[in-house]
């Protein structure tokens, strides 16, 4: 008899063995056909009745839901299928023993025999429906069939072999998919459905409560999922933000039968399936390629976050795409849209720090303009008394008297430059000796204490100036393109034509601040001439408010990508970003993804030598650099 039951079951096709509100046998004829030749591996996180499942008996799966009693009972017939057979041929279709065994606390039974009652109540209640109230407690009526089939042994063994071949978990979808998900792999997801006018009470017959900003929410997980290149089909109810949310791909809108209304005539419905095949790659590859000469003549700078050692990279990246003009979004010191000029593009620099915009208005938009050493010189001597606000505002800070009072000279006679070029370059060597002057090159702090002797430390601020002079003329050269430096925030800056932007914003990260301005407070005020800013006289360094900017939270960063990529959805993009930084890799993917028919993660090793994470002991400054690429 034992080898009869074993043929039996193999000729048995697998089937669901929980009744399901919103199972998708009905769906299956529509299904079948999407569902793709191959595939690495099968996932379903939303298991529920697990219709798709059993058809397909993946040999390599993944299973999961967010309820523990129902994941036992598959675990259970998993493993133990004849233990849960014979609990469940103890049970009887009567409303006495129904609420008896509804009232047991399933958590406190024997495995085997707490799948057998999910099982059993499954079968015996209103419409196979699964509900619990507050406390957890399932609390669906007794349904009152003539004969449920309460222990079918064919269909529990049949669907014991096929779950074998599964892995079962108890979890979130979103940390089942971030854990598994590999390319190659086939992802079904059936989540609780949107509610529509005709079944809007279908999310109380649910365990879990899924709301709209959980379906944007999924929808993000699944442009990740789509990137790192699974095949995935969606169901859910022909709601309008199902459309909104993935009107990228192909939607089919399918009739279908509600069984979870009490009311005959609203029991038609229609759902979609969402099909959303992997991401067709074409991987850019870093092929790092010599540089023009011209880029060496860009002065160094110690400027927080500076890209000069990932140029060759950049460019490498940029180089696969034919453009034109350039927009350097966040310029920063100016060294990126400074090489992107010296390979023949017609840039547009941008920065909301006003140092920063000086810069690029010296050395990139400026074609052909220097300031004579001679004339530099003669700024060293006071030709119209000064208004002595550094050595006033700022004595005994940062600079010694002597320094200071050059420094009001040198802000005094820069003033009266009109050639707007030859400003920029004037204040651009002001703002670098100054720099260059300070130990570590920033102004959290005052005094001296990071003093260790170095040559730029122990010239005088005279030298500083000129050879800042010296060596921003000898930068200055014409591209034969118009070149523009602007300072703006990026969020509104008004650009004609943009073939690539890149993108180098503030990096959000819980391991350190973002503050450029707190950094560079004095120089960003020389900029400035300390216009338009508040200095908080009652601090130690007389640093001003920072500006505000949406990339000092996570939220406001996640926003501002979102923000600038569809700002600028048109044009080929290029993010700059850190490992350790927020938005996540994968979030970042997502966002870009909704405005961007490609994306590309290009990672590279870089190790910042420079700001409050080079600690030793954690090596927290040894990251990788991400390229995103959206085209």
């Amino acid at each position: 008899m034992a080898e009869l039951a074993v043929k039996k079951v193999e000729t048995v096709q697998a089937k669901p063995i929980l009744k399901w509100a919103g199972g998708k046998t009905q769906l299956l004829g529509d299904l079948l056909p999407k569902v793709p030749n191959s595939y690495s591996q099968y996932i379903e996180p939303f298991f529920g009745g697990g219709a798709l499942f059993f058809a397909l008996q993946p040999e390599n799966a993944i299973i999961a839901d967010s309820n523990p009693e129902i994941i036992n009972v598959y675990r259970e017939v998993a493993e133990h299928v004849e233990d849960v057979i014979q609990y469940l041929k103890k049970y009887e279709n009567t409303s006495e023993m129904f609420y008896a065994v509804r009232g047991q606390d399933w958590t406190k039974l024997p495995k085997s025999e707490a799948a057998a009652r999910t099982i059993y109540l499954n079968k015996t209640c209103f419409n196979g429906l699964f509900r619990v109230n507050k406390q957890g407690q399932f609390n669906v009526p007794y349904g009152k069939y003539k004969n449920p089939k309460i222990c079918d042994e064919e269909a529990l063994r049949a669907a014991s072999v096929a779950l074998q071949k599964a892995d079962v978990l108890c979890g979130d979808y979103l940390l089942v998919l971030e854990h598994y998900a590999q390319p190659g792999d086939f992802v079904f997801l059936d989540p609780p459905y949107l509610p529509i006018s005709e079944y809007a009470d279908f999310k109380r017959y649910t365990k879990e409560q899924f709301y709209e900003e959980d379906h944007v929410e999924l929808a993000k997980m699944i442009m990740t999922l789509h990137e790192r290149g699974c095949y995935v089909i969606l169901t859910n109810s022909n709601h309008p933000l199902v459309h909104e949310l993935y009107a990228s791909f192909s939607i089919d809108v399918i009739q279908t039968r509600r069984h979870i209304s009490c009311n005959g005539s609203t029991r038609k419905g229609e759902d979609v399936i969402v099909t959303i095949p992997p991401k067709e790659r074409t991987l850019i590859k870093l092929l790092p390629k010599p540089l023009p000469e011209q880029v060496s003549a860009y002065p160094p700078t110690r400027f927080m976050g500076s890209k000069r050692k990932l140029l060759s990279e950049i460019w490498s990246v940029a180089s696969h795409f034919k453009v034109n003009t350039v927009v350097d979004l966040f310029s920063g010191s100016g060294i990126v849209g400074y090489m992107f000029k010296a390979q023949g593009k017609a840039v547009v620099c941008n920065d909301y720090m006003a140092m920063s915009a000086i810069f690029t208005k010296a050395m990139v938009e400026n074609n052909s303009v220097t300031l004579p050493l001679d004339e530099a010189k003669s700024l060293l001597v006071t030709q119209k008394e000064s208004d002595h606000f550094v050595a006033t505002t700022f004595k005994d800070l940062y600079y010694n008297d002597e320094e200071n009072d050059l420094i009001d000279t040198l802000r005094t006679n820069i003033a009266l430059i009109k050639d707007q070029y030859m400003h920029a370059i004037a204040m651009s060597a002001l703002i670098r000796a100054c720099t260059k002057k300070r130990p570590r090159g920033i102004f959290t702090y005052t005094g001296q204490r990071y003093n260790d002797g170095r040559k730029d430390l122990q010239k005088t601020l005279e030298q500083q100036f000129l050879e800042a002079v010296e060596a921003i003329n000898n930068a200055v050269f014409d591209n034969g393109q118009i070149n523009r430096s602007a300072q703006a925030d990026a969020m509104d800056l008004k650009i004609d034509q943009a073939d690539l932007v890149y993108i180098d914003p503030p990096y959000y990260s819980t391991l350190s601040d973002n503050e450029y301005v707190r950094r560079y407070h004095f120089v960003e005020g020389l900029a400035r001439d300390w216009k338009g800013v508040e200095i908080q006289q009652h601090t130690q360094t007389k640093k001003f408010k920072s500006y505000p900017t949406p990339f000092s939270t996570r939220t406001g960063a996640a926003n501002a990508f979102d923000h600038l990529f569809k700002k600028f959805a048109k044009s080929i993009l290029i993010v700059s970003y850190s490992s350790n930084s927020l938005p996540t890799q994968d979030e970042m993917v997502a966002i870009m993804a909704k405005h961007k028919q490609h994306v590309e993660v290009i990672p590279i090793d870089y190790k910042y030598s420079f700001g409050n994470q080079n600690d030793a002991k954690t090596h927290r400054n040894t990251v990788k650099e991400y390229l995103f690429v959206g085209y």
